[in-house]
């Protein structure tokens, strides 16, 4: 049963302070908690919170005439999450902006280290590696690749960008709450993990070794994907298996998110998940 909603009427309410000019800042890396925007990542936020996957809502804020079509989901959350409702003036003075479709919640994630994430994965398992996305939009897109095509978990190095930021959580459509995630350490490190634990190393690069079409199957496969422009670091090119995505001469490279939506494909295509 959800909570019984509270109304608020003014935007300087301490209730919702948390939510207080969320266009101006972000909530990632301060507690962990971050601002999870609109009803399908509120959806995807409520079925994590459900099935245990270190996801919790602290607090939801609706636009009062959002109430009753996103009651069902609401259900879904225990009845000790409180429920904010206001009008469009006071939240949009809450919020600091109109485009924030009425629906936000504060969630907050409990961190696992790199190692209990990797021991937990599945005997056949496919992994993508980003190192140094910044772009919040391309990384939202990998995760909503990685969902589609079913891969068992994003890794990020230090210098990607939070994936909970919440622009990325909105274009990733709320996959960042379902597909096992962690960011940290260096990529090289993140990497050797991996290839201790038996995966095959695919790195992607215009100039990549090998034909993405033509990488072998095995039981576990890691994609390696890098920033745009500057792609991977010739140190990880050098050490690990390289991949290319056949493309015209007159353009040197892909958008990272297209290039990781070919290659996932590809690769989840030879180990016989789409």
């Amino acid at each position: 049963m959800a909570a019984v909603p509270i109304d608020i009427d003014n935007a300087d309410d301490p209730r919702v302070a948390e939510f207080r000019e969320i266009r101006e800042r972000d909530l990632t890396g301060r507690e962990n908690r971050f601002i999870a925007e609109g009803t399908v990542v509120l959806r995807m936020l409520a079925e994590a919170h459900a099935a245990g996957r270190g996801f919790f809502a602290e607090k939801i804020l609706l636009l009062r005439n959002r109430v009753e079509g996103v009651l069902p989901i609401l259900e879904r959350f225990p009845a000790d999450v409180p429920v904010y409702v206001a009008g469009a003036d006071v939240l949009d003075g809450v919020v600091g902006f109109h485009l924030h479709r009425g629906v936000l919640a504060l969630g907050r994630r409990q961190d696992r280290g790199e190692a209990a994430l990797l021991d937990a994965l599945p005997e056949w398992a496919l992994v993508l590696v980003g190192c140094g996305i910044s772009n919040h939009d391309n990384a939202g897109s990998m995760f909503r690749n990685a969902a589609a095509f079913r891969a068992d978990a994003v890794l990020l190095d230090e210098t990607s960008c939070d994936p909970l930021y919440r622009k990325a959580l909105r274009v990733s459509v709320g996959s960042v709450l379902s597909v096992p995630h962690r960011r940290g350490g260096k990529a090289l490190d993140v990497l050797v993990a991996l290839a201790e634990r038996g995966f095959a190393i695919w790195t992607l690069s215009p100039h990549g070794k090998t034909d993405i079409r033509a990488i072998p199957a095995s039981t576990r496969m890691a994609l390696v994907v890098g920033t745009e422009g500057e792609g991977l670091p010739e140190a990880l090119l050098a050490r690990f298996q390289s991949a290319r995505i056949p493309q015209s001469e007159e353009l040197d490279s892909l958008n990272a998110a297209t290039a990781t939506g070919i290659a996932l494909f590809s690769m989840a295509s030879a180990m016989g998940r789409v």
